[in-house]
């Protein structure tokens, strides 16, 4: 299973790189208006990395009525930790190269929107395979209600998502192109 899903994130990194190379400002319309129902929830997005579709737009509206932070490894094989962000906060260069807040001050979010790879309409999600999420959410989960929402560009949709029991599943995918509820 290891080299499968190391094929297909091989796969995945090369669709996804003309997808940002043609991205624009209102890539994150979408998410916006649909955060924009859940004013005052608490919110974790993430610091774009690579050729990931960029989330601060809607994160910084999010940021004006409630809690929005970004997500801290901590170190390997352990769930993520999620520090309070704000637009203006200075960041400095955290584990594996996602920018966190110069100064750390934890809270656990209710909504996540989490960076992917590939994803399916029956929620699968293609990551990096540290395992990070998928150890994150399940703790999330067990305690309440999560919301998790796969960001990505409509052309990372994939049929072929080689999945795992461990593999956390999305609850919804937003697009540049769209919502996509999960069944």
């Amino acid at each position: 299973m290891a080299a499968t899903k190391d094929a297909a994130r091989q796969t995945a990194f090369a669709r996804r790189k003309p997808l940002f190379d043609q991205a624009n400002a209102a890539q994150a319309g979408y998410l916006s208006e649909f955060l924009a129902g859940y004013r005052g929830v608490a919110v974790s997005g993430f610091m774009p990395i690579r050729t990931e579709i960029d989330p601060r737009a809607a994160m910084a509206e999010a940021a004006a009525y409630g809690d929005v932070g970004v997500p801290v490894i901590q170190r390997a094989a352990q769930p993520l930790k999620f520090a309070r962000w704000t637009p203006d906060a200075e960041m400095v260069a955290g584990p594996l190269g996602a920018y966190i807040p110069a100064i750390i001050e934890y809270f656990e979010p209710e909504i996540l929107i989490v960076p992917l790879l590939a994803f399916n309409r029956q929620g699968g999600r293609l990551g990096y395979g540290g395992g990070f999420y998928d150890r994150t959410l399940e703790m999330l989960r067990a305690r309440r209600a999560t919301l998790v929402i796969g960001f990505a560009f409509a052309g990372q949709e994939s049929d072929d998502i080689p999945l795992e029991p461990t593999d956390q599943p999305l609850d919804m995918v937003v697009t540049e192109a769209g919502v996509i509820e999960i069944a």
